[in-house]
């Protein structure tokens, strides 16, 4: 039979019989990840990351959760078909550690989930009907070591069905077998073989995210205290997503085995580990003329990715998206870098640029002159005057990161950029201003992150070492490290002494992630130059000497909120912590 061939934005398209629906040059391929934010990959949602967190476990403090979600914007009610992981996926998380010598290899952990699906009873048109399920969905997890060979170690694993309703659930005429959807989320937690120790849930949950999404998108306009329209709103509330729920020992994961309890102190750089997820299919599916089920063919090539929560959403711009999706943390493009180190955001944080178009930023306004010398809005020098002799003992000398951290033109190359491309290290100036000597930015201060991977790339940084906050602390808040820092700048438990000591949420964003954590609120701060004034690069209302750096502006940005403040239901205490689905079946109109 004759066929042709033709290219358009170079996706090579077949029409024969069969027709082909995509396929993807594995050099040129382009993808996205996230809530939707990038072209492709709003239209293959099965594949899409929405999130990722990584934590120690609050209530088994020797093991590290992970928690991968794919499957954006679920409608609970969205039957007859509803929402699921997908066939012909590789679902992967990555983990780099540095047991490898060259931390641009690869990953040194990789697990990998692929499903499967079936229809028990084709004819009805319900999804659940007598005890049979259709759209019923198992897995497979293998797990790779250092590039090894995947090996199973879990095979016909139990996905739960989508919260349909009570009568789908536990009615007479549904799963007869379950009481309650609690039990079906039981039931599908999987312990691997294997010794990993790894804990693993696969299945519908409520979406953990929080934000104002009509607001952060109507050009950052967040809505705080509002009342009618300007009431802020849970973009993602009342929705689902598919996660992928990992629970890990930390001697599985560290670099050499070894347990938490041989860390030297809460910031041992041995425990450090580096968190991403992405989604990979087969480069070509063709369709079946008859409406039969699609034949996947080729090499996977990764559509999905993601690290740092809003990397795509919020700092790489649309023309760029899809090619940023295409990289990984090993082999990310140089130039994305002055997305990190002049980010579009902080124009809108700049009364010189573009600062009245985005009332809602009104109190996040970037340093102009910080100690009456230090401009940190886009493209201006920033901390990059210094002389190479004045940075000794930093991480900003040239020979440890300075040809990196500290950049002309590129201003936040020492804050936004290790935040999202390195992590940080133990070094000055990344120690809390308490203790700095003559308050001097550069001198040693108190620890109190060290997350840093010598791997330039984006991905989760987590210091396993750092103890756990309980979700009861007093202290606890969803602010993560911002948290710790006004705690270790204000409070005399811990500004009183420059010695490292454990304050509350340090094991809070960004180093890890919480599924407490108020990521937009901390970004935006961080982005109005928040870390900078934490460090003791104050505000422009603060005299150099002067004895309060607590400030007017210091305060609007600490008091600055991006709306909504917490998820719309309670996490769960225990494994696999993410709440239940919602259920199809309950009001989600006035949510």
């Amino acid at each position: 039979m004759k066929k042709s061939t033709k290219t358009i934005l170079g996706i090579s398209c077949v029409v024969a019989a069969a027709i082909t629906f995509y396929a993807w040059d594995s050099q040129k391929s382009l993808q996205a990840s996230s809530h939707r934010e990038a072209p492709l990959i709003a239209n293959d949602p099965l594949a899409d990351n929405t999130d990722l967190y990584a934590f120690r476990s609050p209530d088994d403090t020797n093991k590290i959760t992970i928690v991968a979600n794919y499957v954006p914007l679920q409608l609970p009610q969205g039957g007859p078909n509803y929402a699921s992981f997908g066939t012909n996926i590789r679902y992967e998380i990555h983990i780099e550690n540095g047991s490898t010598l060259t931390p641009t290899a690869g990953d040194d952990i990789t697990y990998r989930f692929t499903f499967s699906k079936v229809n028990e009873d084709t004819s009805t048109f319900f999804n659940i009907r007598l005890n049979k399920e259709n759209l019923k969905t198992t897995y497979t997890a293998e797990k790779s070591v250092n590039g090894g060979a995947f090996t199973t170690i879990v095979s016909n694993g139990v996905v739960p069905p989508a919260n349909i309703g009570p009568r789908s659930i536990g009615g007479a005429a549904g799963l007869t077998l379950t009481s309650n959807y609690s039990t079906l989320v039981t039931n599908a937690i999987a312990n691997a073989s294997g010794a990993g120790g790894e804990k693993i849930f696969c299945g519908p949950a409520d979406d953990p995210f929080f934000v104002d999404l009509g607001g952060i998108f109507d050009l950052g306009q967040t809505r705080a205290g509002g009342t009618g329209t300007a009431a802020p709103r849970d973009g993602v509330g009342h929705k689902n997503v598919h996660s992928i729920v990992m629970q890990i020992p930390i001697s599985t994961l560290q670099q050499t085995g070894l347990s938490v309890s041989s860390a030297t102190n809460i910031l041992d750089s041995r425990f450090i580990i580096g968190v991403w997820a992405s989604a990979s299919r087969p480069t070509t599916r063709t369709l079946s003329s008859t409406g039969g089920n699609p034949n996947d063919a080729g090499t996977y090539v990764q559509v999905s990715r993601i690290g740092m929560p809003l990397t795509n959403e919020a700092i790489i711009p649309i023309g760029s998206k899809d090619v940023w999706n295409s990289r990984t943390p090993y082999n990310e493009i140089a130039w994305q870098e002055n997305y990190f180190c002049n980010p579009e955001l902080a124009l809108y944080m700049d009364d010189s640029q573009f600062g009245g178009a985005v009332p809602a930023f009104t109190a996040l306004r970037t340093q102009s002159a910080s100690l009456q010398a230090y401009d940190f809005r886009n493209t201006k020098a920033g901390l990059s005057g210094i002389p190479n002799s004045a940075l000794v003992g930093t991480a900003l000398h040239s020979s440890a990161f300075g040809g990196y951290l500290l950049r002309p033109g590129k201003p936040r190359s020492v804050d936004i950029l290790p935040i999202f491309h390195t992590g940080v290290p133990n070094l000055p100036p990344y120690q809390l201003a308490t203790g700095k000597a003559g308050g001097n930015p550069l001198a040693a201060g108190k620890p109190f992150i060290n997350n840093f991977i010598p791997t330039f790339g984006d991905m989760l940084r987590l210091n396993m070492a750092v103890p756990v906050t309980p979700r009861n602390h007093p202290d606890f808040s969803s602010e993560g490290l911002v948290a710790a820092a006004v705690l270790g700048l204000t409070n005399p438990t811990y500004n009183g002494s420059s010695a490292l000591q454990w304050i509350p949420n340090m094991d809070g964003f960004p180093n890890g992630r919480r599924l407490e954590d108020d990521v937009t609120r901390i970004e935006l701060q961080a982005v109005g130059g928040v870390v900078l004034a934490a460090i003791g690069l104050w505000y422009d209302d603060y005299t150099a000497g002067g004895p309060n750096p607590v400030t007017a502006k210091l305060g609007g940005v600490l008091g600055y909120e991006a709306g909504v403040k917490n998820n719309d239901t309670l996490f769960k205490a225990n494994f696999p912590y993410v709440q239940s689905p919602w259920s199809g079946y309950a009001n989600h109109s006035g949510q």
